[in-house]
């Protein structure tokens, strides 16, 4: 099921909208598959109640894993909009967190071996602010993932220049607060930074 449009901002729109990878439901998928099994092949042998019950009660508390798992998996949001990263999760009760991506100051990736083989990952979201860093694990191509953050900040920062520009000219030291951001972001070189800037004092 798609996030609701109702959460987003006016003008706001959805660039990405995932859920985890499917191997966070493999291993209970995995467990609840085995007990089945076992559970039929008890049934239809001739062994005795004590046997089969818990061959049953097995596959019921398996099946009853799989299920909370999947709820687990079916109400996690990981979405990227044209302003913001949103993430939500939780069955019963609910966590959310948003990151504007003006505030987004580097996003990482990592994966093992075997989740290369998956095409899996876990993203970590450096951003200004108390908590500095926040990870997402298992999703799938978390460097596609990546990539379109890092796009979706350059537009988002092209807006942001758009509407400044015409509304007025930026004072120096707005124009000094933008080049330290742009600098801080790695769009800029330190010895661009330092020409830029000594231009600007000049102006001062």
């Amino acid at each position: 099921m798609a996030f609701p449009k109702k959460y987003l901002n006016d003008a706001e729109e959805i660039i990405v909208d995932l859920r985890p990878h499917w191997f966070f439901l493999f291993g209970p998928g995995f467990v609840l598959v085995l007990s089945l099994v076992l559970a039929i092949y008890v049934a239809q042998a001739d062994v005795s109640d004590y046997v089969l019950f818990p061959a049953l009660a097995l596959a019921v508390v398996a099946l009853l894993f799989f299920l909370v798992r999947y709820a687990q998996w079916i109400t996690t949001d990981f979405v990227l909009t044209t302003d913001r990263l949103i993430y939500r999760k939780g069955v019963v009760s609910r966590h959310g967190k948003e990151i504007p991506l003006e505030r987004v100051n580097d996003v990482s990736f990592t994966q093992s071996l075997f989740q290369r083989m998956l095409r899996a990952g876990d993203l970590l979201v450096e951003s200004g602010g108390e908590r500095g860093q926040s990870a997402f694990g298992h999703f799938a191509n978390p460097q596609d993932i990546q990539n379109e953050i890092h796009r979706a900040i350059e537009a988002a920062a092209a807006r942001d220049a758009d509407r400044m520009a015409g509304r007025r000219e930026l004072s120096p030291l707005e124009q000094l607060e933008k080049l330290e951001e742009l600098r801080q972001r790695g769009v800029i070189s330190q010895a661009e930074f330092e020409v830029k800037k000594a231009k600007l004092l000049d102006r001062l």
